[in-house]
């Protein structure tokens, strides 16, 4: 598949590489082109920088406050695609979830994307540098998804089986807002277990 991943920073380094390691190809787009570049030489492989969207998955790996202008700068290329949403809705001078009219930043995303664009939050529960290896202590990250279109879901989820990680289906889009608490709680928890965003949410059983 072609990924294209919109931002530069260290979730975007994570899940590019969870995906060049799957035998994906990733275009890497960012307001910087420069730090584009610089990210897809140091990624190798089949990574490369670009302008535009295009292929078959979009992964928001910005900011939640930044999406919406993702969404109407690419608003073209962005219809009709599966968009994956990384994204956590948090106040980051306060550090609180934001509270959002919708109930998750994902379906605030799914109401403002251009039509035909499905939706479908996935790796917010799992920190930039535990995907670069893809695992904590030996054991592969579970990367938690909802969506309302099976086949976006499916979609992400050959992304995330063929990165070497665990994809478990949340159910519908509206489970969002539980996926979000998880992952606010993940990094509240940091601090208090001096984990140093190392850790990994995962389902055993």
């Amino acid at each position: 598949m072609q990924i294209t991943i919109v931002g530069t920073g260290g979730m975007a380094r994570g899940i590019a590489t969870r995906a060049l390691a799957g035998g994906h190809d990733v275009t890497l787009i960012g307001r910087d082109k420069s730090k584009a570049e610089a990210l897809a030489g140091e990624l190798g492989g089949a990574a490369q920088a670009g302008d535009g969207v295009a292929g078959d998955i979009v992964v928001l790996a910005v900011p939640y406050a930044a999406a919406a202008d993702v969404l109407d700068t690419h608003r073209g290329d962005i219809a009709g695609k599966v968009v994956v949403d990384i994204t956590n809705p948090v106040d980051f001078d306060t550090f609180e979830p934001l509270s959002l009219d919708a109930g998750s930043g994902a379906q605030e995303i799914a109401k403002a994307a251009p039509e035909g664009a499905h939706v479908v939050k996935a790796f917010n529960t799992t920190f930039a540098g535990t995907l670069l290896d893809g695992n904590v202590a030996g054991h592969p990250l579970d990367v938690f998804l909802a969506g309302d279109d099976d086949a976006a879901k499916a979609t992400v989820r050959q992304l995330v089986e063929d990165g070497g990680l665990r994809a478990v289906d949340a159910g519908p889009l509206r489970r969002a807002r539980e996926l979000e608490a998880l992952g606010y709680l993940h990094m509240v928890v940091q601090q208090p277990l001096d984990a140093g965003f190392s850790s990994t949410v995962r389902v055993v059983a």
